[in-house]
């Protein structure tokens, strides 16, 4: 995933929260917020230190963002989206990600088939 399709910014995290709707399922917590005239959905990806060391928490990141690059295409263009992983995220495999994050992108509309 490109950088430029990463929310980094704390003002832009706490516009999505404010602003935005949210989800959740055991794994993850999904907010989401709709913004109109861009060309490509944004991710911002938290992952709290009561997950686990650093290795842990980059290794959630990096499964979190592989997840979004392989359903690229389904998501919606307009879209600023972040993710909150919860302390089960810490044992979970690739295909677990990819199927919780489906879920909820497909919960919420979020995800086109």
């Amino acid at each position: 995933m490109k950088k430029a399709y990463r929310i980094k910014d704390n003002e832009e995290f706490q516009d999505v929260f404010k602003k935005g709707k949210s989800f959740a399922n055991r794994q993850l917590v999904l907010y989401y917020m709709d913004k109109v005239g861009q060309t490509h959905f944004r991710v911002g990806i938290s992952v709290g230190k009561k997950i686990g060391n650093a290795v842990t928490r980059n290794r959630i990141k990096r499964h979190l963002r592989h997840a979004f690059q392989d359903l690229d295409e389904y998501i919606s263009k307009s879209t600023d989206i972040v993710i909150i992983a919860r302390q089960p995220t810490k044992e979970m495999t690739y295909d677990q990600f990819k199927k919780s994050l489906t879920h909820l992108l497909s919960r919420e509309k979020i995800l086109k088939k």
